[in-house]
């Protein structure tokens, strides 16, 4: 588990592919620290194990449902990207609860300043994914957390501001409209609607289960399905 508080930025430095079967290796510091084989480490964004390290490196396996449902498959070797350990039971819980699996890949749409802040516009390609974010919410962004600004659902978009630290410290600084980026929803959300799922209470159908109990998702609802 992580917490989207990212430790520093690193550098892809080799890729070795076989197909849809990758293993990356990546420059950094800071988090080689007290790295063990084993050990999970996000890179933007992904939960990833480390197979090898060195004084200055560390090296991945991807397999192919991560190369297809992240936007791993497109960095290059000089790629920047987000780097941060698996959470420490002891630590301070600074962002929110992150797992590193990526629920879908989301464009920038738009990159905009909004006095000190940089505001971003991202469109998740599965326009779904949205029923997960939550305005005021946390998201996570390429391994970042980050708080929700509004949720366009006609859209089909989502936007998050940054401050300057998080954009100086992070890969974010490099990304521009037209770039590709992970999203991973909160995952309060999702088991949540899983749940709800479960009980028979899907999307199709909640509308009517809401009207019968007041509307929307009411403490009686929940009750009524043993919650």
């Amino acid at each position: 588990m992580f917490t989207g508080l990212i430790e520093e930025v690193g550098v892809l430095r080799k890729v070795q592919r076989r197909g849809e079967a990758m293993v990356l290796t990546l420059s950094a510091s800071k988090i080689l620290d007290d790295v063990k084989l084993g050990d999970s480490i996000s890179v933007n964004g992904v939960c990833l194990t480390v197979i090898s390290f060195d004084g200055s490196s560390f090296s991945v396996d991807v397999m192919p449902q991560t190369f297809r449902h992240t936007n791993l498959s497109e960095l290059k070797p000089g790629s920047p990207v987000n780097l941060e350990r698996a959470m420490m039971a002891g630590g301070r819980f600074g962002g929110h609860i992150v797992q590193g699996h990526v629920d879908g890949i989301g464009t920038i749409a738009g990159r905009t300043a909004d006095a000190n802040a940089v505001v971003f516009e991202i469109k998740p390609d599965d326009p779904a994914l949205l029923r997960h974010v939550v305005p005021q919410g946390s998201v996570t962004v390429d391994g970042i957390s980050l708080t929700v600004v509004s949720v366009e659902r006609d859209a089909g978009a989502l936007t998050v501001s940054i401050i300057p630290h998080t954009l100086k410290e992070t890969a974010l600084q490099h990304k521009r409209p037209g770039d590709s980026i992970n999203i991973e929803c909160d995952i309060l959300g999702k088991y949540i609607d899983h749940l709800l799922s479960q009980r028979g209470i899907s999307q199709p159908h909640a509308a009517a289960q809401a009207g019968r109990s007041g509307g929307g998702l009411t403490e009686a609802l929940l009750r009524e399905n043993g919650f």
